[in-house]
Formats: structure tokens, sequence, C-alpha cells
């Protein structure tokens, strides 16, 4: 396991042990040193996963959405050092729609190597459920937050949903999602197809695809509820 950064996916909620194959979890035990977008759950991740150490002999470091370019490159220290690394995320896989991209970026350029571990991914967990376009697809990530911006993404990914007959996937924080929602009911076409896919493998999991007319006529109402957003017109 010499030198060579890991990521691995965190849990969508629950208890991790159900949420990761036995070939992750093996892999990632053997680990001491981690690198993860909040050290303080990660730290509780790794311990209801029971490392066969003290979780104070652990090394994780921080890496968000503040981190600078310059704060990267230090965090690949126990890879020089011939040691394994581990990518946390907070939720799904790292280094999608997550600061952890930036440090797989800098593995690549130092030239060591990256090992993808098997684990949830709300994007494609929605995806496969949705029942919308599979073969051609993109993730937006997250919309402007401004309304007129907003809408005018909204209308943007609408066309390019309907020129390229490709479902458009995108998330918010869960606090905006209400927002989101009278966005798009306000902005697309009546005959759009949209799905909301919340609290993905959690017991309160729901997912719906309706035409942006039905829609209308009961809006839908996740709340906080993380959420993915897929929208397909034709």
């Amino acid at each position: 396991m010499t030198s060579v950064l890991y990521a691995i996916p965190a849990p969508l909620g629950g208890p991790p042990s159900e949420a990761l194959p036995a070939s992750a979890i093996e892999r990632l035990r053997g680990l001491r040193d981690f690198v993860a977008e909040n050290p303080k759950t990660a730290r509780a991740m790794l311990s209801a996963l029971g490392m066969p150490c003290a979780l104070r002999e652990l090394r994780v470091e921080r890496l968000d959405e503040h981190a600078r370019t310059s704060d990267v490159p230090p965090l690949l220290q126990p890879l020089r050092e011939g040691r394994a690394l581990g990518l946390l995320s907070e939720a799904g896989c790292p280094a999608i729609a997550d600061p952890g991209a930036a440090l797989v970026e800098a593995a690549h350029r130092e030239g060591f190597r990256v090992v993808p571990l098997i684990g949830p991914s709300s994007i494609l967990l929605a995806l496969m459920a949705s029942g919308l376009e599979g073969q051609r697809f993109a993730f937006c990530g997250y919309l402007p937050r401004e309304h007129r911006e907003r809408n005018r993404r909204i209308r943007e990914i609408e066309r390019r949903s309907r020129r390229e007959r490709e479902t458009q996937i995108f998330i918010e924080t869960p606090y905006r999602n209400d927002a989101l929602i009278a966005a798009l009911l306000e902005t697309c076409a009546p005959s759009t197809r949209l799905c909301l896919a919340s609290d993905l493998t959690l017991p309160g999991e729901n997912i719906a695809t309706r035409q942006i007319a039905d829609w209308r006529q009961t809006p839908p109402r996740p709340g906080k509820r993380p959420t993915v957003f897929l929208l397909y017109s034709r």
C-alpha cells in the first residue's frame, strides 16, 4: 500500500459498515494517514469502522472549500515518505463536487498512483432510479445562488438537455432546496421532466420523476433533506 492515494467514499447517511463493501473497509483499516473535508466527522466514521489502532494514532488533515492552492502539496507528504494516504469526503465519493479533487490532481502531478474504492455516489444512484436518459448525462454541480443568474442557468441547461438529448444533474445546499424548486417550476417548460432524489440510502429515501406541469400541481417539498436534481427535456 505504499505511496498510493486511496479515494474512499463516505456513507450518505447511516452506519458506514452498511455503505461500504468489505474490501474497501479492509483497505481503509490499513491506513494511518488521511485527508478529509471535515476531520471531526472523518474521525467519527473511522471510529465506527473499528480501526485497529487508537484514534490518536491517526493523522487526519483538513482540505475544505476554503483551502488555498498552496495548502494542497504539503498534504501529500505521507506519499513522499512511502506511506499510503486516504482521501475522505463528507458524504459520497471524494473529488466529485468535493474539494478533494485538488488533492487527486496534485497526486497525479507528482506521479503517485490514485486508487478509487467502491462506495455510494448520490449522483449515480439518483440517475439509476430516475428513469431519465442514462446513456448521455452531464453533472452541472451547484447552480448560481442569485435569482436571475440561477434562472438563466436553468434555461441554459434545459436547452442543452433538449439539444443533446442529455440528462442534466445538479445539486443544492439543502436549505436552498425550496428556492431551487420554485425556480425550476417557474422557468422550465411544462413537458420537461424533473426528478428529485432525496435522502438516498436512508430510511426516508424518496425518489420521484414527473413532468414540470405535474410538479406545478403538487409542488415537491424536500425541505432541508439532501437532494439530487435531474432534468431532461425533449
